[in-house]
């Protein structure tokens, strides 16, 4: 069995897929897995915004402009990306609150987020939406 397969979300449960189109992860799976390669910690899956964007460009991390040869299309905001945990953190403490998806966002991104910054950007969609149309 691959580590991969028991990685946890921040609540415990089993780890959601954070973005398939475009493909995201570390190990480009579509999750934000995380292993000893992955030095960024690439456990943060948020919905990128335009203001993330170009914060992100502004301090030297460009994630719009496409890099084929990575494997990397550029971000649109709207899209679905695994982001490194500091990265994410750097933002956020500069007061660009990107949306977090809790449920795809690897509980390792506890060890650098604080969960009460991740859980102000919850995006997450909850499970019993019945209550949301009245």
């Amino acid at each position: 069995m691959d580590d991969r397969d028991a990685q946890r979300n921040v609540f415990g449960e089993a780890l959601e897929v954070c973005s398939v189109e475009p493909l995201t992860g570390f190990y480009r799976d579509g999750y934000c897995n995380t292993g000893p390669d992955d030095l960024g910690s690439h456990t943060v899956c948020t919905v990128v915004t335009a203001e993330f964007l170009e914060h992100q460009r502004s301090v030297g991390n460009d994630l719009s402009t496409p890099m084929p040869q990575f494997g990397f299309p550029g971000l649109q905001p709207g899209d679905r990306w695994g982001v490194c945990a500091s990265r994410w953190l750097q933002a956020y403490e500069d007061g660009v609150m990107a949306p977090v998806v809790l449920k795809a966002t690897n509980e390792a991104a506890l060890d650098i987020v604080p969960m009460d910054a991740l859980a102000e950007c919850g995006a997450d969609v909850p499970d019993d939406i019945t209550g949301l149309a009245d």
